[in-house]
């Protein structure tokens, strides 16, 4: 009854914390009593295990709750560092992004920095060679700087293109001064062979120069191998409105530079004689072949004209009439009178008929034909011809160019003169090649139409002579359709 009341697991307990029970219910004498002792003892047991069992639990509940809302907490700050470590990922991301377009911008900076500088350089080159006698040393410290400003380290960025726009800003205020002529102090070296101190004065591409003691003054002209202009004096009668012009800056002045030069050129400069001579000895080969040319396409011309205007289709079939009515004799007086050509090959046929028709109509269209194609020849020769010339002065030009390098200082311009040899043959041959390629294929056209004609006019001259011919071909065309 009593261990019907004890549950199983606690009884367990208690026996595995009480190991010597055992032991004393051994010695215990058999009896209620020693039973009544052992589950007394065993109820305590039990109730202290209960009893640590419950201020275990009540601790675990209590030491749950701060370890729960620790975990919580640990969760939050893992979630916020997740999302500090995204953020930062992602701004990693972006700056190495806008690291990779800032870099690419400054590349491209320096790019057009390097373009801007390469052009400024030799902008500053090419205009000290555009420089008018006497100009150099007013800009001379502007073009070294610019010159010496892209290979100098010391200089920043800004340093380099400030030194090299100044030049810039130079070249346009020159421009802008230069408009309605200049004057500038400088020295020139007079005819004596003196440096003299004085002013030059620019109109347009005349330089003049008046010293500032003595008579010195005239055109100032460039010296090869030194900086410094010479002074060539005029007549003594431009000498002081020369000065006058120079000091003050108003005046007249009377004087061509070119001394007629400019208006020989003008002149000479579309000249068709000028041209031809400047072609070399190949052109008078052209100029043949050309006039012969010409010649034989006016000739060839007047003679479409005649023949044009000598068309009669009335007495061809006046002819064919007379045929058809066995009149040949009237065939063949007709064929006399008339100018054009197709009646008069027939009539000539039909004076022959006895001997052979086929063979006079051959015959006659041959003789006809060749008056059509008189001067054909020429004007083939010359298209073929005439680009052969051309290509003939070509070389002839060049050779003669290429003979003068490494000759003396003149070279250059007899040079071009020879490469303008070359140029003006090609051009000549090829337009006298154009210029008789059209009355060419023109009077092969009507060759082929005259032709056409006559071979037209011979057929039915055939038939209607030799009418028992048409039936014998007629019959052949039925039996190969058959």
């Amino acid at each position: 009854m009593i261990t019907s009341r004890i549950p199983t697991i606690p009884l367990l307990l208690a026996a595995l914390a009480v190991p010597a029970a055992p032991a004393v219910l051994a010695q215990t004498p058999p009896g209620n009593e020693a039973l009544d002792r052992a589950s007394e003892r065993s109820q305590k047991e039990l109730d202290r295990a209960l009893a640590e069992l419950t201020a275990l639990r009540e601790q675990i509940a209590a030491e749950k709750i701060p370890l729960a809302k620790e975990l919580e907490a640990r969760e939050q700050k893992l979630i916020a560092l997740r999302r500090a470590n995204d953020d930062t990922l992602r701004n990693l991301d972006t700056g190495s992004l806008d690291s990779q377009k800032t870099a690419t911008e400054l590349k491209l900076r320096q790019d057009e920095v390097g373009y801007v500088t390469n052009l400024l350089d030799e902008y500053a080159r090419n205009f000290e060679t555009r420089l008018a006698v006497g100009e150099l040393d007013l800009f001379a410290p502007f073009i070294a700087a610019a010159k010496d400003a892209p290979g100098n380290r010391d200089l920043t960025v800004d340093q380099k293109f400030e030194r090299q726009l100044e030049l810039v800003d130079r070249s346009v205020r020159r421009i802008e001064e230069s408009i309605g002529g200049t004057r500038f102090p400088g020295s020139a070296v007079d005819p004596q062979g003196r440096l003299v101190d004085g002013t030059f004065a620019l109109l347009g591409p005349v330089a003049l120069f008046a010293s500032k003691e003595g008579d010195e003054a005239g055109l100032a002209l460039a010296q090869a191998g030194t900086t410094r202009p010479a002074v060539r004096p005029l007549e003594a009668s431009f000498v002081p409105s020369i000065k006058a012009l120079v000091e003050t800056g108003t005046g007249v002045f009377p004087f061509d530079a070119t001394r007629g030069g400019a208006l020989k050129e003008l002149v000479q400069k579309w000249s068709l004689i000028e041209i031809f001579r400047k072609g070399g000895p190949i052109m008078w080969p052209l100029l043949v072949v050309s006039i012969l040319a010409l010649a034989v396409v006016l000739e060839r011309i007047f003679f479409i004209i005649s023949e044009t205007s000598k068309r009669d289709v009335r007495a061809v079939q006046s002819l064919m009439s007379a045929v058809a009515d066995r009149d040949m004799d009237k065939a063949i007086e007709i064929g006399r009178k008339s100018t054009y050509f197709v009646p008069r090959t027939l009539a000539y046929a039909l004076e022959h008929r006895e001997k052979s028709l086929g063979n006079a109509l051959v015959y006659a269209q041959s003789k006809e034909l060749k008056r059509f194609r008189r001067g054909i020849g020429v004007l083939d020769t010359a298209i073929t011809i005439a680009p052969l010339l051309g290509l003939l002065g070509t070389v002839t030009g060049m050779m003669h160019s290429f003979s003068l390098i490494g000759g003396e200082v003149s070279a250059p311009g007899a040079m071009t003169g020879g490469i303008a040899e070359a140029l003006i043959a090609t051009a000549f041959g090829l337009m006298i090649a154009i210029m008789c390629l059209v009355p060419y294929n023109y009077l092969n056209n009507r060759i082929e139409e005259a032709k056409h004609e006559l071979e037209a006019s011979s057929a039915q001259l055939e038939l209607l002579a030799h009418p028992e011919r048409g039936v014998v071909e007629a019959v052949k065309i039925a039996e190969s359709a058959a």
